[in-house]
């Protein structure tokens, strides 16, 4: 299935609608288990800096709901946040200058070009780099961006059932990925040639975590993908599934997952 056909939608509408904005973030943090990890990974992190202000590189900001995110809750703070999509980086321009949110730097780059030296504290880089092939590139790009001892957070799909792939006959769930995702011991052996260091790794979306993300993402994608008809019935089924669903993700958020369909990972450079 093409994923960004069903996000250009939703792209479009709070481009029309810009009041629905806020309202698109929090449903996104209430309904994406990932963003309950990246979202508790950023708070830790942020902690370790004490009440000093730091640098941060939305690396792939997409909706420009972590770039929110962290404006709001990681201050005292400054955030370059970049993306392929013109249209998506355009319409967050002119969200946050009308929300008068200042300490926002966005502008339209490639991973895979970025020249950045020493500049970010801390780099986020969420459900990117499962759609670059040339992955080396830009984990050596964000090394030379990062200061000392700066972070490296990246979540991704797992090969553990990531992109709904279980076995060699699987094709990917969605259609613009480059690979299936990541273990810990494949990141290890592309990060720390270039000096990074494991500060931690988790797996994400174990048992219930895969459960609820098929009954609140997959299903209701597939019904998308099909036809738009199916927006209009999208409250009636999360009514019905969402009680469901939330405790399935509580579970996983409070388990320590073996392994799971997503892993995030922090790395630290050091030099």
């Amino acid at each position: 299935m093409k994923y960004d056909p069903v996000k250009n939608v939703f792209a479009s509408i709070i481009k029309k609608l810009p009041f629905l904005r806020i309202i698109f973030y929090k449903l996104l943090d209430l309904f994406f288990l990932r963003s309950w990890y990246v979202r508790r990974e950023l708070k830790k992190i942020r902690k370790l800096f004490g009440h000093k202000k730091i640098s941060i590189l939305d690396a792939g900001s997409g909706f420009g709901q972590y770039t929110y995110f962290m404006a709001k809750k990681l201050q005292p703070c400054e955030i370059k946040s970049i993306d392929i999509k013109k249209d998506w980086i355009e319409n967050c321009k002119i969200f946050f200058a009308n929300n008068k949110i200042f300490n926002v730097d966005f502008s339209v780059e490639d991973l895979l070009k970025i020249n950045y030296s020493e500049k970010f504290d801390l780099i986020l880089c969420v459900d990117v780099m499962e759609h670059i092939q040339d992955d080396l590139t830009v984990f050596e790009n964000f090394y030379k961006a990062l200061k000392p001892d700066g972070y490296l957070i990246i979540n991704t799909p797992s090969i553990y059932g990531g992109s709904d792939v279980h076995s060699d006959d699987d094709e990917s769930f969605i259609g613009e990925h480059a690979r299936i995702g990541y273990s810990k011991e494949e990141f290890e052996s592309k990060l720390h040639p270039f000096g990074f260091v494991t500060f931690q790794s988790k797996y994400t979306y174990g048992f219930w975590g895969d459960k609820a993300w098929r009954l609140g993402i997959k299903y209701p994608m597939i019904m998308l993908s099909f036809s738009k008809v199916f927006f209009i019935l999208l409250p009636f089924y999360y009514l019905l599934t969402f009680p469901f669903t939330f405790l399935m993700m509580y579970i996983d958020f409070v388990s320590n997952n073996k392994i799971g369909s997503g892993i995030n990972f922090i790395a630290q450079k050091k030099v």
